[in-house]
């Protein structure tokens, strides 16, 4: 009798956790996920912030990379949105992992059960564990709910609103601007590469006609003319891994190291380098780097395996 009180009373205690989870859970309308976790090397290694956002989708939140573009409405008020965050607590026999969701004043709103692997692969390990702690999830059905204490924190003056949204006019106007340019400047390279690749296959079936028909000594003053833009050939050992990061890649080496972090624009195969002057993109079946150095165009071809 004594046992089935005690387990009652657990019972009543667990859902009451639950519910509050879930009142708590439905007043924030997005989840921010970020790039990297603390307790590994790299951004999205072995793929768990990618997963981490994924499963927040499965279970019905509207999530946001870290360094992806937000939504107006949480640049304005940050309340709006929790940020989660995946916790290591692994022995010496098992991988364990929690998911804690925290609000705009760094309070936990809800935190999961530890999800826990044996296996001895890690990528494979922190898989299941992660899979495992999303479990606490599926006792309650988030479904998001105006509260209006939150969104009095999004609240301000019309002249601050007004001032906010046309910032956010001009930043979009700014990345539209930068999208086209690119897409210009990806036609020009192009038209470039082929034109200087035309002139050179020509000069040189001049070259190999005058070898044929005009005397030696004549043959030595033809000339042919370097291309326009020099293309300097790579290594093919040399090979770029290409990871998918928000809102492009990171191109990385067998060390392994991070060698360039690339972003997307509005044109296929044309991407901008992250920190530098100079853009990739693919030319046929190549891809090419090209930069300015000493304020001259310099082109390398690069071997980069997606």
């Amino acid at each position: 009798m004594k046992t089935k009180i005690i387990l009652l009373l657990s019972i009543v205690l667990f859902s009451s956790n639950f519910t509050n989870a879930q009142s708590n859970i439905n007043d924030y309308k997005y989840v921010i996920v970020p790039n990297a976790f603390d307790f590994l090397d790299e951004p999205d290694e072995y793929r768990l912030n990618t997963l981490t956002k994924l499963l927040l989708e499965k279970y019905g939140f509207i999530t946001v990379m870290e360094e992806s573009r937000m939504p107006d409405e949480a640049i304005l008020n940050p309340c709006l949105s929790l940020k989660a965050n995946v916790l290591d607590a692994s022995g010496f026999f098992y991988s364990k992992l929690k998911v804690e969701l925290k609000d705009c004043k760094n309070n936990i709103v809800f935190t999961t059960a530890v999800g826990e692997s044996k296996n001895k692969n890690s990528q494979v390990a922190y898989t299941i564990a992660l899979r495992a702690a999303f479990k606490s999830f599926e006792s309650f059905t988030y479904q998001y709910k105006e509260n209006p204490s939150i969104l009095a924190f999004g609240k301000t003056d019309d002249t601050e609103s007004k001032a906010e949204i046309e910032k956010l006019k001009e930043e979009i106007k700014t990345l539209k601007e930068e999208k086209v340019a690119v897409v210009e400047v990806a036609e020009i390279i192009k038209e470039k590469n082929i034109v200087a690749a035309n002139q050179v296959k020509a000069e040189v079936e001049i070259k190999e006609t005058v070898t044929e028909e005009v005397a030696p000594e004549v043959v030595e003053k033809v000339v042919v003319k370097e291309p326009a833009i020099v293309i300097t050939e790579t290594n093919n050992s040399h090979i770029l891994y290409a990871q998918k990061v928000a809102n492009g890649f990171q191109l990385v080496d067998n060390t392994p190291k991070v060698v360039y972090k690339i972003k997307e624009t509005g044109m296929s195969y044309v991407f901008i380098v992250e920190g530098k002057n100079a853009i990739i993109y693919k030319l046929d079946a190549t891809w090419i780097l090209e930069y300015y150095e000493n304020e001259k165009l310099q082109t390398k071809i690069l071997n980069i395996k997606f």
